[in-house]
């Protein structure tokens, strides 16, 4: 039995892994993985607006930075910073706890 990685050690799952793992426990075929997670994406995308819910993960949400007063680094000489939206994730407690247990 090969010696077990850290987390540390091992790289974020690329999609071909995700998907040949979603398949093996599934049953379902990759290309059908795909098509459904592909299809997941389109929807996250369109819903972003008014906040996209993945229960037990987390809700993609759009956060209105306001207007703010910064520096220009190369000549030190002050600036406004106009408003804009920004997307978010916030990670659901239930993943929180999941990933990180709560101190005691």
């Amino acid at each position: 039995m090969p010696p077990k990685q850290s987390t540390a050690d091992k790289k974020p799952m690329t999609k071909a892994q995700i998907l040949t793992h979603l398949s093996e426990q599934t049953g379902l075929s990759k290309k059908q993985v795909s098509e459904v997670l592909d299809e997941l994406v389109n929807l996250a995308y369109q819903e972003a607006k008014v906040g996209f819910n993945l229960p037990g993960l987390g809700k993609l949400v759009v956060h209105r930075q306001e207007e703010r007063k910064g520096r220009n680094p190369a000549t030190g000489e002050a600036i406004t910073i106009p408003a804009k939206d920004v997307l978010k994730f916030r990670i659901s407690k239930t993943a929180k706890d999941a990933i990180t247990p709560p101190k005691k």
